[in-house]
């Protein structure tokens, strides 16, 4: 996008753009009636390779995280309970309650452990990958609710805060985590409240599920978060980038930038009120990522397959800066249409869903009331 053209590039531009991504979400489902049981990751994988994208360099295999490395931020004891849950497809209740598994939203289902550990343990290897810089996309990260001793959220480990760990374990002492998803992160943010070597900031729905993250909410005063009112559009995330987002990481000047760009906030999403195109999304991906000379761009939310397969695979294409073509060829249409979605807003989707991978700019004028909350947070500085 021109519109980012005049920021400062700290990106290494020696050093090619990698995805990470593994087949064990090919397949894999929280359950038929969850909201993950709709296919994610595999879908932004097939496109990207029927698009030509990547090839043997590009795209990594992501590696199941060890209980030890999982320990790095969560509890042993919950390790072992995420293990036991997948080995036994069960857990007395008493664990189920201590533990937040096969309870609201959690289920216990056959790749309870090797999931999450997968994603877990590809955010650690993104990490060390971009020690000497470089961008890494991770789609299936942004577990971002991931609580150290229990899941949430759908959430089993909590990818972003072992990424972060294993960056500030390699001696970086400021990471910039820019959460653009519907939902707060909750779980980032707790992870680093007292830590002034992380600064946490959540753009999310002030009405969602976990219903925190208000704007007066600093933590320990490193957490910064801008609760939206629903139907904001693409003008106002445009809006937010400008006078929020590029002006807080130009000063803050972070030597790493991890970006959770869950897509729950695109308007066909079942889960949000927010009326997004994936554009403005692609736009703070493309700037965010200029502005530290190590970038890993996670996943997170997305409940419709056709947004996340679109969203995330343009993630990938800015970060790379292939142009989007106008019309999607055959083979990656039909991937699309293939998709088997039984909700009600699977069933019927708009045409130019199979045909094209941009959404037309979604636009409109910047309310009062996200002006002032904008106004508000700068207040409050780095």
């Amino acid at each position: 996008m021109t519109i980012t053209n005049s920021l400062p590039d700290h990106r290494q531009s020696a050093i090619t753009p990698r995805m990470i991504a593994a087949e064990i979400y090919r397949g894999s489902s929280y359950g038929p009636k969850h909201p993950l049981a709709i296919p994610r990751v595999s879908l932004v994988v097939d496109m990207v390779h029927a698009l030509g994208w990547v090839d043997e360099n590009t795209y990594l295999t992501g590696p199941v995280a060890t209980p030890d490395q999982l320990s790095r931020f969560h509890d042993p004891d919950y390790v072992d309970a995420v293990m036991q849950a997948e080995r036994d497809q069960a857990l007395p209740e008493d664990m189920m309650v201590r533990f937040g598994l096969g309870k609201n939203g959690n289920p216990i289902y056959p790749e309870i452990f090797r999931r999450p550990a997968t994603a877990a343990g590809s955010s650690i290897m993104a990490a060390k990958l971009i020690a000497d810089g470089g961008i890494i996309h991770h789609p299936a990260g942004g577990t971002h609710h991931g609580l150290r001793d229990r899941a949430s959220g759908f959430c089993y480990f909590n990818d972003p805060a072992l990424g972060i760990y294993a960056l500030l374990d390699l001696g970086l002492d400021r990471v910039l985590y820019v959460d653009i998803d519907a939902h707060h992160g909750d779980g980032v943010q707790y992870a680093f409240a007292d830590d002034d070597r992380v600064l946490t900031v959540s753009m999310h729905q002030e009405d969602l599920w976990p219903k925190t993250g208000l704007i007066e909410d600093v933590a320990g005063g490193m957490a910064r978060n801008l609760p939206m009112p629903g139907e904001m559009h693409d003008d106002e995330m445009r809006f937010v980038l400008h006078e929020y987002l590029i002006p807080l990481a130009l000063s803050y000047a972070p030597q790493a930038i991890v970006l959770q760009c869950g897509c729950d906030t695109l308007a066909e999403d079942p889960l949000s009120r927010q009326l997004l195109g994936n554009q403005s999304i692609w736009e703070v991906v493309g700037a965010m990522t200029r502005l530290a000379p190590r970038a890993l761009v996670l996943g997170g939310g997305g409940y419709s397959p056709y947004g996340v397969a679109r969203c995330w695979s343009g993630v990938w294409a800015t970060i790379n800066g292939i142009e989007i073509p106008s019309v999607l060829p055959i083979t990656a249409e039909n991937i699309l249409r293939v998709i088997k979605w039984s909700h009600s807003r699977g069933r019927q989707p708009a045409s130019e869903m199979f045909t094209t991978l941009a959404d037309p700019w979604r636009g409109g004028a910047i309310r009062d009331e996200v002006r002032e909350r904008v106004r508000r947070l700068r207040g409050y500085g780095v």
